[in-house]
């Protein structure tokens, strides 16, 4: 296993860390951010139902608690020996009993709270009437306005220190009730260490579980890099075993062995084309060789020699001619041909065509017939459809035996031009149709060469006809004959 930076297995590893690293910080600080906030929620929450319930409890006892405040100024003064008229002492006495009551029933329901909570009552002159236990001395300070009637919740403090505080202001009292931040702080920063202690752990097992997750989907990938740089031009038979999953690799996989088979396929082409061409180059050039040798052996009479030089000539003919054939379907392959296209008036083509043909199967005692010949324009090469044209018919006439027959047809159909040429001659087996307009390709190539042909006619006229967007089909039956149907586009 190779791990470089710019590798797939390090990009994947970088981006599963860096996404799961955004992940656990996008969380966390929505976590932070929520927990927070709930929390201050649920305490304001608290402290207004808590200042509510010491309000609700105070408010209606207001009286017993002012006669409380004002029995515990009497018994000053009378430890003073300064008596306070007006009060009777068993009054005073009973006054005390219900104040006291009434602050002993808050100072309880402080101890039982689990919370740390503080509770501070003031008159509307300021002066405290009551605070609990654990303010000491201290007060809890208030900077906002404290509206009538209402629970409102600011930040106040308490020595120094933030505190949450619930007020609300009746017509007797002014009632607080405090938490101190410090422990909602306290909390809060210990999620946070949390979450610093999580992070590098989180962080080392994304990377090694990015590794593992990397190495186990790219495993199959080394597989195939493996066995594709054993398969050279030499074993292209071999194929990468496929998998049974369809996956991304499996489809890989299948696209690799197609690719193989492709150029399997091509190169068997190839080395047959380079066999043929050399072939069909060497007949003519050794019979050339031959004529001459034979000529510088012994003096002959102007008669023979003519018969060799005419003899030479049409090897040296058939050869350009297949030069001419392999440069035109090279120039094909490469893109390089310049096409000229103009509107080419296809009766008249074939008209031109006809008289050729005569020509040609007048050897062979073949008759040429044009059963229809419609009136169709296209836009094309004019030369390269004559051509097109003219090895169909040259094809059928080689094939077909002497004394038969060959039709010609020319009609318009669907918005293509067709052309059609049918004839009497030896057809071809099913099994070589398709095979028949590859080059140098001949059914029966010991029979073709007789006839002068090299294989390359049907070749180019399949080219032909797909440069000008067209088709060319065969349809045949052995001994019975063969119809060959070249489609064109009108527009």
């Amino acid at each position: 296993m190779t791990f470089r930076i710019r590798s797939i297995r390090a990009r994947l590893i970088f981006w599963y860390t860096l996404l799961v690293l955004g992940t656990l910080l996008m969380f966390g600080g929505a976590s932070y951010y929520y927990t927070n906030k709930s929390l201050s929620e649920n305490l304001d929450n608290s402290l207004r139902n808590e200042v509510r319930w010491v309000r609700d409890y105070i408010e209606p006892q207001a009286s017993k608690v002012k006669a409380g405040k004002r029995y515990t100024e009497a018994i000053i003064r009378r430890k003073a020996k300064e008596p306070l008229p007006g009060i009777e002492q068993t009054a005073e006495d009973s006054l005390e009993a219900e104040a006291d009551e009434v602050w002993s029933h808050i100072f309880r329901h402080t101890l039982r709270s689990r919370k740390k909570t503080y509770i501070q009552i003031a008159d509307n002159s300021g002066i405290i009437a009551y605070r609990s236990y654990n303010l000491g001395t201290d007060s809890l300070v208030v900077r906002d306005s404290i509206p009538m009637y209402t629970a409102s919740v600011a930040t106040g403090e308490l020595s120094g220190e933030p505190i949450r505080v619930a007020a609300v202001r009746e017509k007797n009292f002014i009632y607080f009730v405090g938490y101190p931040l410090a422990e909602l702080r306290d909390l809060m920063d210990s999620l946070y260490l949390i979450f610093l202690l999580l992070l590098p752990v989180a962080l080392g097992v994304s990377i090694f579980g990015g590794l593992a997750l990397a190495n186990k989907a790219l495993r199959p990938v080394d597989e195939i890099t493996t066995r594709a740089r054993k398969i050279t031009a030499e074993n292209l038979d071999q194929t990468i075993p496929p998998l049974d999953v369809d996956d991304e690799i499996g489809r890989l996989t299948a696209t690799f062995n197609e690719m193989i088979r492709r150029l399997h396929s091509s190169f068997a082409q190839v080395k047959e084309f380079s066999a043929d061409a050399s072939h069909e180059l060497r007949t003519p050039l050794t019979i050339i060789r031959g004529e001459i040798e034979l000529a510088l052996r012994s003096a002959r009479t102007p008669e023979e020699y003519r018969e060799i030089l005419e003899s030479t000539l049409e090897e040296i003919m058939r050869l350009t001619s297949i030069i001419d054939n392999l440069l035109t379907l090279a120039k094909a392959d490469k893109g390089t041909y310049q096409a000229h296209f103009s509107e080419v008036d296809l009766r008249s083509l074939v008209e031109e065509l006809l008289e050729d043909s005569e020509v040609l199967a007048q050897r062979k005692g073949i008759h040429i017939r044009l059963l229809k010949n419609s009136p169709v324009t296209i836009v094309g090469d004019r030369i390269r459809l004559r051509q097109l044209f003219l090895n169909i018919v040259d094809n059928a006439i080689k094939y077909t035996p002497e004394g038969g027959a060959v039709s010609l047809s020319m009609d318009s159909e669907n918005g293509s031009a067709v052309f059609e040429v049918e004839d009497t001659g030896i057809g071809i087996p099913e099994q070589e149709t398709e095979k028949i307009f590859n080059r140098f390709y001949r059914v029966d190539k010991a029979r073709s060469r007789d006839l002068g042909g090299a294989g390359l006619g049907l070749s180019i006229a399949r080219w032909i006809a797909e440069m000008h967007r067209g088709t060319i089909t065969v349809r045949s039956q052995p001994q019975k004959g063969s119809t060959f149907t070249i489609r064109l586009p009108i527009n």
